[in-house]
């Protein structure tokens, strides 16, 4: 199926000089904007056991920041990739590819992974990437540590794309606000969603959600504006939101085309304790 959507893809650089140095980022107790200009070629940072890469990190466990998961926006140049990638045997990920091809294989099985492109890798699953095409390969790799619960078998790994899977409207919208979910919801298994979440020009969230799930959002498509703790942001393509829980948040999508975003949330788990000290 042909994909229909396009995805925004950082491309690095360094800014002229004569460049204003103000921008929209902003970091505060209940959300972090991160900007899709900020994203330049002095902040990538790479990795053990991989070539030809370079990767921006968008969130990661911190105290004040995100707590559950942390995120990458990586680079392969063709030729390149990993035997190795994952070095934490705790560690599940959801890949989405945004530009060029991947080569992943999983357990054995090779699998082609193209713009839309979704996989989900399970903790001590074995898995290896590469790229093999002529083009750089962009992607999204999102992380976090898999909390087991007794009685419950780890997910299998899985392969699809935002092609495959039909977005759902969301009740009493009239379409203009729809969710992309590749996991079940009520497939206890999973600890994490990663949906994508499209809103049509003149969608809204009409109230302030409040609640427990930790968010990322990353803009792939379009602008809106959202309203977080009560200020009112802009975001556009290409832009990254972090989004502690209980963080109020609303959103209003402009136009004039869809506003779509890749949707990081942790569920389907007990709230874990702080226990005291000894």
């Amino acid at each position: 199926m042909k994909n229909k959507h396009t995805y925004y893809t950082p491309t690095g650089g360094l800014p002229p000089q004569s460049q204003l140095l103000s921008d929209r980022a902003i970091f505060t107790q209940a959300y972090a904007i991160i900007p899709k200009r900020v994203l330049t070629d002095i902040v990538t940072s790479y990795l053990p056991f991989w070539q030809k890469m370079r990767m921006w990190v968008i969130a990661r466990p911190l105290s004040g920041f995100a707590e559950t998961f942390s995120q990458y926006i990586v680079e392969v140049e063709p030729g390149g990739g990993s035997e190795k990638p994952e070095l934490d045997d705790s560690a599940e990920a959801v890949l989405f590819v945004v530009a060029g091809e991947m080569e992943l294989n999983i357990e054995g099985r090779r699998h082609t992974l193209q713009a839309g492109g979704y996989a989900y890798l399970p903790p001590k699953c074995q898995w290896t990437l590469t790229n093999n095409s002529e083009q750089t390969l962009k992607f999204h790799w999102i992380r976090k540590a898999y909390q087991y619960v007794d009685g419950l078998a780890a997910p299998e790994p899985f392969v699809t794309s935002d092609q495959d899977v039909a977005a759902v409207a969301m009740p009493d919208t009239d379409g203009v606000w729809q969710t992309t979910r590749f996991v079940e919801p009520s497939d206890m298994r999973h600890d994490m969603h990663v949906n994508i979440v499209t809103f049509q020009p003149g969608g809204v969230i009409p109230f302030d959600e409040t609640h427990v799930m930790e968010h990322g959002l990353y803009v792939l498509e379009g602008k809106a504006v959202y309203h977080l703790n009560g200020e009112w942001v802009e975001v556009e393509a290409g832009d990254f939101m972090w989004l502690r829980a209980f963080c109020p948040q609303s959103c209003y999508a402009g136009g004039p085309g869809p506003f779509r975003y890749l949707l990081y949330k942790d569920v389907n788990r007990h709230m874990p304790f702080i226990r005291p000290q000894n």
